[in-house]
């Protein structure tokens, strides 16, 4: 359908660019980390991508939930976008979805209800795509647009991918380009063509489905998804207490098609700044495009996978049979000052 209505318009961030920052995020969720407790195997206490819970047979159920403001104008891709974004977590953490439900704020009276709508029919067809079906949610009335799911997945407790598992030595791979915040930003500015606004919602209605293979390999020791605390704070999290480092190789990370040029406008979004106000002091050797690029939010970004050396040809070798994008990115290391080390 003809979608008069800018729904990016109705609001002042986008996808996961709508986070609460990191530094404000870490105050409210202080004192409230949910460790080991009452049948859960993962909790808060490390910012995975889940909560994973035992049933008690062997199997254990992935329980994640996802939703933001409008990241593009067309209601029907809006939909798909939050949809594949919330089902990559349970992808991340190497499960298998099963069912979702919808969480809809909408304001009826600024925006037709045919438009929300779309919006969940985007949805459907990728939660169709990945074999479940949107059970139900709920409504509510809301000033800006909000879409996103609740996603449940099952996977074997052997199976099971944590954010913080990684071990010194491990080599990194990131499964998609980023960029999507700067990319997202232009195009509410009005900066991109067509063609480019076409390239950027294809990349963002891209489900994580590979987690579900690399999910069955020892090698893999740690994974999670790239989202709006950027590819330096997802980093940091995999780091977590532990006494390591990561050392990045800034020339082999990947940027979407047109975000090197847009960065050199200085286009960015506005959580970009907030990210490295929060992560700045942990970091050394990031210069004016790579805090742009390596502090932007992205929304449904790709996985970011710990592999021990060894089991690196076995790991391409899937990836590649899968026709799954991928770049090796830099090696868990020794810390000796910084955590973060881009090169």
């Amino acid at each position: 359908m003809e979608n008069e209505i800018k729904l990016t318009s109705l609001t002042k961030g986008g996808g996961c660019g709508c986070k609460i920052p990191p530094a404000a995020l870490k105050e409210i969720l202080k004192g409230h980390e949910v460790m080991d407790n009452f049948g859960l195997i993962v909790g808060n206490s490390s910012s995975d991508d889940a909560a994973v819970f035992d049933l008690g047979n062997g199997d254990c159920l992935i329980s994640t939930t996802d939703f933001f403001t409008p990241i593009v104008d067309d209601p029907y891709d809006f939909g798909r976008i939050a949809a594949a974004n919330a089902i990559s977590d349970v992808y991340a953490m190497g499960g298998r979805p099963i069912m979702a439900l919808s969480i809809l704020a909408w304001p009826t009276e600024k925006i037709p209800a045919e438009i929300a709508s779309e919006v969940i029919r985007g949805a459907r067809k990728v939660c169709e795509d990945a074999g479940i079906a949107i059970g139900g949610g709920h409504s509510i009335e809301n000033p800006e647009p909000v879409f996103g799911l609740a996603v449940n997945g099952l996977i074997n407790r052997q199976k099971i991918k944590r954010n913080d598992t990684i071990q010194i030595g491990d080599i990194l791979i990131l499964t998609k380009p980023i960029g999507s915040g700067i990319l997202t930003t232009a195009m509410k500015r009005g900066m991109l063509s067509e063609d480019q606004k076409e390239y950027l919602t294809g990349e963002l209605v891209r489900t994580n489905k590979i987690g579900l293979e690399l999910s069955a390999m020892d090698t893999v020791h740690a994974m999670t998804d790239v989202t709006g605390f950027g590819l330096i704070g997802h980093l940091l999290e995999m780091i977590g207490s532990k006494d390591a480092a990561v050392r990045l190789n800034y020339s082999n990370i990947p940027l979407m098609n047109g975000v090197k040029d847009l960065a050199a406008q200085f286009v960015y979004a506005d959580n970009t700044m907030r990210n490295w106000k929060a992560f700045n002091e942990r970091v050394e050797g990031v210069n004016g495009e790579s805090l742009l690029t390596l502090c932007d939010p992205q929304t449904n970004g790709g996985l970011l996978i710990a592999i021990d050396p060894e089991g690196i040809e076995e790991v391409v070798q899937c990836l590649t049979a899968n026709g799954q994008f991928h770049a090796c990115i830099g090696e868990i290391v020794k810390r000796e000052q910084k955590e973060i080390i881009v090169n």
